[in-house]
């Protein structure tokens, strides 16, 4: 039985966030990087991945690079002069290998165009912004209509072929 698979998404936080929130600018930063990422954490938890979150803090004064590990989800705010884009790129080099021999897949969420053609060529699989906020949603109403169906009743007797059933109930009936 060959392994299953390991699922790695990386996402350029302020890119999706781009993608999501327009008018972004105008609203609370924090805010909103808050609630990307508890989507996320739901997101991951739906789909079974590890989620890596990158948020550039190049223009900052941050002198080191700070990571945050939620659940399944990886928050990452990068170091002054160290871009999202940089460190994405570092992460896919790093887990070529893995990749190379098919124990890893990594998707990179981003529409910056020259970053998609860098992480192709380094073997990971290129995901628009819009193209992972839509597969988030999608993941989130296939949950939510999960949930809100009944549980099913699932005992012996409903596994059962019919014919084996009707002929038990005879016996327990007496009328076999």
């Amino acid at each position: 039985m060959t392994p299953r698979k390991r699922r790695l998404l990386v996402v350029d936080g302020y890119n999706v966030l781009n993608a999501w929130r327009p008018s972004l600018r105008s609203e609370n930063l924090s805010d909103a990087r808050e609630e990307l990422t508890q989507r996320l954490m739901n997101y991951a938890g739906y789909t079974a991945q590890q989620v890596v979150l990158v948020f550039d803090a190049w223009m900052s004064d941050r002198m080191q690079r700070t990571t945050e590990v939620l659940g399944p989800v990886t928050v990452v705010y990068t170091r002054k002069n160290e871009t999202a884009d940089h460190y994405i790129e570092r992460l896919c080099d790093s887990y070529a290998r893995e990749m190379e021999y098919g124990r890893l897949e990594i998707r990179v969420a981003t529409s910056d165009n020259v970053e998609q053609t860098v992480v192709l060529g380094r073997g990971a699989i290129r995901l628009s912004s819009r193209e992972l906020l839509y597969e988030m949603e999608q993941t989130r109403r296939q949950g939510a209509a999960a949930a809100e169906k009944p549980p099913r009743k699932t005992t012996l007797m409903d596994r059962l072929p019919p014919e084996v059933r009707e002929k038990l109930d005879r016996m327990r009936r007496g009328n076999d």
